[in-house]
């Protein structure tokens, strides 16, 4: 057809409606294709929020995982802080399971897989030594979630856990919301109920480097933590059950300080780890936390933390090995990013001195933590 052989008025109408077109095709990220998978029955997707400042979440409901994160900086420029994959596949196949992933129904380590509960003994499947870490050898990070997106602003994502899956008791019911905000703020709402009682710690285990994915060490990234206190652990990570004082130690990021400053300092924590893989006691006791601010030395920018949990755990990308091609043609290599995990603390069934994560049956178990960014 040759647009010049039309009349005016239609030349005008055809071309508006050829841009408009071409904008709705660029809103489409080019690897949504790639995120439709028929798995199990259900079929995986890729989800856009996104606000009027330019930042914009990308969310696949396989593994309820934040896939992408960009956030906008000087000149209409955008940095992508999330590390991760651009298909279902690339998660799938990942050695590293969690990137980005909704982590159930236990987030972080629970010793031998076992606890007692109500008088009964609970055996969980076995996957990091001789423990149990993030659910289990197939927890959320493998589960394919429904999904209805609420606008540009908001996603709520379901999934039903069946009774005793990975081992753990009841049939739990479990919704999280990831809602962006005009104030560029990120909002994960966790929301869970199970016909028996059981344990739950839900979180999120996005892979951050605020110099954008790829970009090398997050070494130099400053960090700051608002915990007067940790949970030191034993050579396989399980908390010891004590609640130490970080002053004195390495754990001390009650000042901002670059990650790398005390990682080679002589402590027995720090070599269990192989470096920063604990979680820290939030000194906050307010039902709203300020749990961090972390700042990109490279980008200027900043991401701060707030959550109703009483923990977050602080990784520092110690156990990445360049086993896997990212979505920028990069690897994970190692140190080259690091995760915050709001949270309940690690092995709480087995610890009655930590806070409780027993939910009772029919009870609601509620969650929620906000990441905030600015440069």
């Amino acid at each position: 057809m040759n647009l010049l052989s039309l009349k005016p008025w239609l030349q005008t109408n055809l071309l508006l409606l050829l841009l408009f077109l071409a904008a709705c095709q660029n809103n489409t990220p080019k690897e949504s294709k790639a995120f439709k998978e028929s798995i199990n029955g259900q079929v995986s997707d890729l989800y856009v929020l996104k606000n009027k400042n330019g930042m914009r979440a990308e969310i696949t409901n396989y593994g309820g995982r934040l896939v992408r994160l960009e956030i906008p900086g000087n000149q209409a420029k955008t940095t992508n802080v999330v590390l991760g994959f651009d298909s279902v596949s690339g998660y799938a196949k990942s050695t590293e399971p969690y990137f980005g992933a909704t982590i159930g129904r236990y987030g972080n380590r629970i010793a031998k897989g076992k606890f007692s509960l109500d008088g009964k003994i609970y055996q969980l499947s076995v996957n990091n030594g001789p423990n149990t870490l993030h659910g289990g050898k197939q927890g959320f990070q493998y589960r394919l979630f429904s999904a209805q997106q609420r606008g540009d602003s908001s996603l709520v994502l379901n999934y039903t856990s069946r009774d005793g899956e990975e081992g753990f008791p009841g049939k739990l019911e479990v919704q999280v919301t990831y809602t962006l905000s005009q104030n560029n703020e990120l909002k994960l709402d966790y929301k869970a109920k199970s016909d028996k009682n059981t344990v739950v710690n839900l979180t999120n285990h996005a892979f951050f480097n605020l110099n954008g994915e790829g970009s090398g060490t997050i070494n130099k990234h400053e960090l700051q933590i608002f915990a007067d206190a940790y949970t030191p652990v034993d050579s396989t990570l399980i908390p010891t059950g004590k609640i130490e004082p970080v002053t004195g130690t390495p754990f001390d990021f009650r000042k901002p300080k670059s990650i790398g400053q005390d990682l080679n300092a002589r402590n027995e924590q720090l070599g269990f780890g192989k470096g920063y893989d604990h979680n820290f006691v939030l000194s906050d006791q307010a039902s709203w936390k300020y749990a961090a601010k972390i700042k990109g030395d490279q980008s200027g920018i900043v991401m701060q933390i707030y959550t109703t949990e009483p923990g977050l755990q602080f990784y520092g990308g110690n156990f990445m090995q360049s086993k896997n091609k990212m979505r920028d043609g990069k690897y994970d290599d190692f140190r080259t990013a690091f995760c915050l995990e709001t949270q309940h603390f690690p092995d709480s069934p087995n610890q009655p001195a930590f806070p409780s994560v027993v939910l009772k049956a029919g009870q609601t178990y509620q969650s929620s933590s906000v990441y905030k960014f600015s440069n």
